[in-house]
């Protein structure tokens, strides 16, 4: 049974997480830490195994560092860090930590083709659509495609909506010689990102280094 604390428990992401892990055979919930509870991160590591933190870019980073210390696993899915900050923070740790820029394994997918068809098609453009409260822009899920494309385009343009009603989507639109390709990743509920979550979360503690970036890793 793998004890499972959850950073950002009061959120919508960190909500979901909460039930997936109760509704896990393997895995329980040891704790919820999030202000709007009043309950600090460092109440519930003692009882944690792994932490998964869905919070803001601006504590995830520091969130981790503090559970690395104590010895327990971190699983982030806050994106808008710097994965330099996130590699110093590691650094020395006393657990391994696995970030992802998105859990749900289509998104994984679509990057994955994005990048191939990137060798093969003159440029593209990334239109990323999430929901009015999301903090940061463009999109960890985004910046990752970009980048895995780039070494066979260069910079690849994003374009960031903000809108209610939009859990989060995206479209990479290549074009080349009187014809366009698209690849699209849509969402509809926050459960699809729970599947990743939990493949990371029994994954996490046998990672051969820590921090892994990418739940592409994970699947292969």
């Amino acid at each position: 049974m793998i004890r499972v604390a959850v950073s950002g428990a009061a959120g919508r992401m960190g909500q979901a997480v909460c039930a997936a892990v109760e509704a896990a055979g393997d895995l329980a919930l040891a704790g919820r830490a999030d202000p709007a509870l009043d309950v600090e991160l460092t109440a519930v590591l003692d009882d944690a195994d792994v932490v998964v933190d869905f919070t803001r870019p601006d504590a995830a980073v520091g969130n981790a560092r503090t559970a690395l210390a104590a010895g327990v696993h971190v699983v982030i899915g806050t994106t808008g860090w710097a994965e330099d900050d996130l590699r110093a923070a590691c650094h020395g740790g006393r657990a391994n930590c696995f970030a992802a820029p998105n859990f749900a394994i289509g998104a994984v997918l679509m990057m994955r083709f994005a990048a191939e068809a990137a060798r093969h098609m003159a440029a593209a453009e990334i239109v990323e659509l999430h929901h009015a409260a999301k903090l940061d822009a463009p999109s960890g899920t985004a910046a990752r495609t970009a980048a895995l494309m780039a070494p066979s385009l260069g910079e690849v343009p994003i374009h960031s909506v903000r809108l209610p009603g939009i859990v989060a989507d995206q479209e990479v639109i290549l074009g080349d010689v009187a014809q366009t390709l698209t690849i699209r990743h849509a969402t509809t509920d926050r459960t699809s990102f729970m599947p990743g979550v939990l493949l990371a979360v029994r994954r996490v503690a046998d990672l051969p280094e820590s921090p892994v970036i990418g739940l592409e890793h994970l699947l292969d």
